[in-house]
């Protein structure tokens, strides 16, 4: 996937005072670091830094760091939000290699129709959203996609029935369920005497309606 360009301001204050000062002009502090470097306090405008992540590779996306005319193949993690207004307060940033393996979360998407699960009122029950998957920074891709169609009542498919592209491989035991095809739900005691009640209280009145 094509990276990003993302310009980055170095010589950041640090403290608590000097980031919010930062967060007030528009501006998301974080650090650069990886593969040897000492860790580097930089900052990010945050409407540019929205835009990037904003593309289908989401939070995967390849961001070409600019550091003081230097550019840093880059990947967002450990993305801290405002636990009340949910706005990014800080990103780090990893640098990473064209030609290295990295591990990264990846969404999973059911694709296709589960016809026997439908026809018998079955719920499709997905336990597994999102994958670890492991491949070159360039080949993670932005969803896994599991085709759903041959799901039954009371079967799963699991990892090992997700279709990967070439050079991506899972980081996860294979055997592990994704999604199930569950029965239709079975009225408890209550809600059965409760709908007799009803039942009941209807004929009930019907009669009394008709005497009239």
């Amino acid at each position: 996937m094509p990276e990003i360009t993302l310009a980055a301001e170095v010589g950041r204050t640090t403290g608590s005072s000097a980031t919010r000062r930062l967060r007030a002009e528009g501006k998301i502090p974080g650090v650069l670091y990886g593969h040897g470097i000492d860790p580097v306090p930089l900052a990010v405008d945050a409407r540019a830094f929205r835009t990037a992540m904003s593309g289908e590779a989401g939070l995967n996306t390849l961001l070409s760091l600019e550091v003081e005319g230097r550019s840093h193949l880059t990947l967002a993690r450990d993305i801290q939000r405002h636990p009340v207004r949910n706005t990014v307060a800080h990103i780090d940033f990893q640098i990473v290699r064209r030609d290295e393996v990295i591990t990264a979360e990846v969404p999973v998407v059911l694709v296709g129709e589960p016809v026997e699960v439908n026809h018998g009122d079955g719920i499709v029950d997905q336990l597994l959203f999102t994958l670890s998957v492991k491949a070159r920074p360039s080949d993670i891709p932005s969803s896994v996609d599991l085709d759903i169609s041959s799901l039954t009542i009371g079967s799963s498919l699991h990892v090992s029935d997700i279709a990967l592209a070439a050079g991506v491989e899972v980081d996860i035991d294979p055997d592990t369920p994704v999604v199930s095809g569950i029965p239709p739900r079975v009225q408890t005691a209550g809600e059965e005497g409760a709908a007799a009640e009803g039942e009941a209280t209807s004929g009930s009145a019907e009669a009394q309606a008709s005497e009239h």
